[in-house]
């Protein structure tokens, strides 16, 4: 695996044990931001694999699962949880939507959302190998 896919990689999972840390320390919006982080990068690790080019600087999952060619191969319920994930990037930095986020995010919502997070990244990070 080349240096450019392995930091992607590396920095995918350092998110995702930040999310940890932020659901341990009851940061539930963090959670959901962090995740969508893990994500992110982790698609754009398989993007740098599979184009061999330096992924675009976009936070929208759907477009990266689109245009990596992953979106044919992730089931129904996956789809849905980009489609879930994809907005807490930008919503969590503005009040005016961060507001609600901390109110629909507690802890049991916050689990949920790192348990469905640490599922996909493994797929992912599978067809990777």
């Amino acid at each position: 695996m080349d240096d450019k896919t392995r930091y992607w990689i590396d920095i995918s999972a350092y998110d995702y044990e930040t999310a940890k840390s932020m659901l341990e320390a009851g940061r539930y919006l963090y959670v959901g931001f962090m995740c969508h982080q893990a994500i992110e990068k982790i698609l754009k690790a398989y993007w740098q694999k599979t184009r061999e080019q330096v992924p675009p600087r976009t936070h929208n999952l759907l477009y990266l699962v689109t245009e990596t060619g992953l979106k044919s191969l992730l089931s129904e319920s996956q789809l849905d949880f980009i489609d879930e994930l994809d907005p807490l990037n930008v919503a969590s930095r503005y009040p005016e939507h961060a507001a609600s986020l901390s109110e629909r995010f507690n802890r049991q919502d916050s689990e949920l959302v790192y348990v469905k997070t640490g599922e996909l990244f493994q797929w992912i990070k599978q067809k990777l190998s």
